[in-house]
């Protein structure tokens, strides 16, 4: 049924079913009364007529993100990214989206990011750099499409599950509740009781395609609606928009500028068929990423120690009496390709350990699937309360092995130097203990005189980012009397420590202004 007609028959059965129950003062049943209180949204919104004829909006907008998966703590403060610019363009009729974002976080230049959903896959560009989409910048889009203020109510009015949950009080206001199923994911609609306007969307999915998000598997998103603006046609809009997930703040956003069934060029959301095709490729979740990646392949670092390149490294050691597998990052799928690569390596040695030397995300997200397979995980002492929640979280919609036979961690955990095995490949684990690095350790194996510095700084085409990062790694080798000769990170291939030293130096000589 085309939307406009089914979203106006449904208006209609709402407000026949309203008019029936009403006057009589029979007591509604939860879906009467959920489609009453979505009438009375539709009304204070503009009215069918008006919602309906949306076809097209266009806005700009001013925000934030708080960069809650990489920060220095978990609880916060957060480091921010800025979103200078945001431009949205949302064709409704045909479910396609675009959205371009210039934004900066910390001392690095701007970036400019495009991101285009034509429905049915995406694509993406940053810069001047054109990359393939993946499901969860589909996903996104159909979120902001049919969850967002143009559509919500009538997504709402389409459920067969629609119905009416108790009366609360958000921000300090009695509101209605209203809960239905969408694309099989429970979503609840608080619409305020005075004005009857949306105030809260919240949602509970999961987002194996995210690299962030994806680590806490199903996630509940809430999206706040205020600064609402009366614009042509008489409909009603909200200008503010605050996303949080898992009651963390993510992403905020005000509108400056916005305009309602305009044109749109036609290429607005043109993806191509090599774009596509390229998607495609992409519809894997991270735990389908094969291991590695492609022409890089492992490096012997020395004997027994093979360091695994990838977007997010990891390392394998072998020790006497078994094997320690340096970092668990991306998933927990992730996390079952280094086991069978170091049992094919070592047949029939077993993995004794597992190091996470860090809380961001990305690097701690294949933790349990140690856990789920009884391997004792070593971190740092203030780490332990966020691997405990990611052992805890949720994951009933992609669950992995943990989520399929639970199993208690055996946490080993780190707050001084700590000795993992003996031998040539013996190691030293150490708190780094700096400012921006405070939860993050350093691996020495002093027999090779090499360092793995966890992942406090990265390098790029200018050399090391951070010096200041820098600085608290070789702080930490010269407060534990280390002699390294060689390093290595999360994102940094072998390297002679003279590098770190010299770009130590080189940053205590730039002009500060």
């Amino acid at each position: 049924m085309n939307p406009k007609v089914r979203g106006t028959a449904l208006l209609v059965l709402a407000l026949s079913t309203s008019s029936v129950v009403l006057p009589c003062r029979a007591t509604p049943s939860s879906a009467a009364r959920a489609r009453q209180y979505l009438t009375q949204a539709v009304l204070q919104m503009g009215g069918a007529p008006a919602l309906q004829a949306l076809k097209t909006v266009r806005f700009e907008a001013i925000g934030h993100r708080e960069m809650v998966e990489q920060s220095e703590r978990p609880e916060g403060p957060y480091v921010v990214e800025y979103d200078h610019r945001i431009v949205q363009e949302r064709d409704l009729e045909q479910q396609r989206w675009k959205q371009t974002v210039t934004l900066n976080g910390g001392p690095f230049p701007d970036v400019t990011i495009t991101t285009v959903s034509d429905g049915e896959s995406a694509k993406k560009t940053i810069d001047d750099h054109v990359r393939p989409g993946s499901l969860d910048d589909l996903q996104g889009a159909q979120e902001t499409l049919e969850l967002g203020p143009e559509r919500i109510v009538f997504t709402a009015l389409a459920a067969p599950d629609l119905r009416a949950e108790a009366d609360i009080v958000l921000q300090s206001v009695l509101h209605h509740v209203v809960a239905f199923t969408w694309r099989g994911q429970p979503v609840r609609l608080y619409l305020n009781t005075y004005t009857a306007l949306p105030t809260e969307v919240e949602w509970r999915s999961a987002y194996p395609w995210n690299i962030f998000w994806s680590t806490w598997g199903d996630v509940t998103t809430r999206l706040y609606y205020s600064l609402w603006w009366l614009g042509p046609a008489g409909i009603h809009y909200p200008l503010q928009w605050d996303f949080f997930r898992n009651d963390l703040p993510d992403h905020f956003f005000t509108i400056t500028r916005i305009s309602t069934n305009v044109g749109f060029p036609a290429d607005t959301f043109a993806v191509s068929v090599e774009e596509r095709a390229a998607f495609e490729k992409r519809r894997g979740t991270l735990d389908d990423r094969p291991l590695g990646i492609a022409g890089q392949p492992a490096v012997e670092l020395a004997e027994g120690i093979v360091h695994i390149p990838g977007a997010w490294n990891v390392t394998l050691v072998r020790q006497g009496d078994g094997v320690v597998v340096l970092e668990a990052p991306i998933s927990s799928g992730y996390s079952a390709k280094v086991l069978a690569e170091a049992a094919r390596r070592w047949p029939g040695v077993p993995v004794k350990a597992v190091v996470s030397t860090s809380d961001s995300w990305p690097h701690l997200a294949g933790v349990r699937e140690y856990v789920a397979r009884g391997i004792p995980v070593y971190a740092l002492d203030l780490n332990v309360a966020i691997l405990s929640r990611l052992v805890a979280a949720s994951r009933r919609r992609f669950p992995d092995a943990l989520a399929k036979a639970a199993q208690k961690p055996l946490f080993r955990v780190v707050a001084a130097k700590t000795l993992l095995g003996s031998g040539a490949n013996a190691m030293e684990l150490y708190p780094l203990r700096g400012e921006t690095s405070e939860r993050q350790l350093m691996v020495y194996f002093p027999q090779r005189k090499l360092l793995y510095g966890s992942d406090a700084f990265q390098q790029n085409d200018q050399g090391f980012t951070f010096p200041q990062t820098v600085w608290e790694v070789a702080h930490a080798v010269e407060r534990e009397g280390l002699a390294v000769e060689r390093f290595f990170m999360m994102h940094i291939g072998p390297t002679p420590w003279s590098e770190a030293l010299q770009a130590i130096q080189s940053a205590q000589r730039l002009p500060t202004t």
